[in-house]
């Protein structure tokens, strides 16, 4: 299975769950916690964010819910590329930005609410 095809049935997983993601995004951006919401979706144990989704045996990844203002302080995305993803990062009224860790590495993926 290539990339592509992963994200795309990650995508497809994450559907009955767009809904949970888009209150959680609504929130973050209503209460000017961030401008920038980001969602974790991983398959191991995380200490980062607050947890939203549990992996079950319908959905296999966790997610949990984090801003671009942590991953800056956990150096994730270092304090001079910050500018840079604010530049790629996609309007959150529209998409929801992930953070995909998985057997592939790390990756942020945008989709569509």
């Amino acid at each position: 299975m290539s990339q592509i095809d992963r994200f795309l049935e990650l995508e497809k997983q994450l559907i009955p769950y767009k809904k949970i993601l888009s209150q959680a995004s609504d929130v973050i951006l209503d209460e000017h916690v961030s401008k920038y919401p980001i969602f974790v979706v991983h398959q191991q144990e995380l200490e980062m964010g607050v947890p939203l989704i549990d992996a079950g045996t319908k959905f296999r990844w966790s997610v949990n819910a984090s801003t671009l203002e942590e991953f800056v302080t956990k150096e994730i995305i270092f304090h001079d590329k910050a500018q840079e993803f604010i530049t790629t990062y996609k309007d959150p009224e529209l998409y929801l930005c992930l953070f995909v860790l998985s057997e592939l590495g790390a990756q942020f993926i945008f989709v569509p609410r």
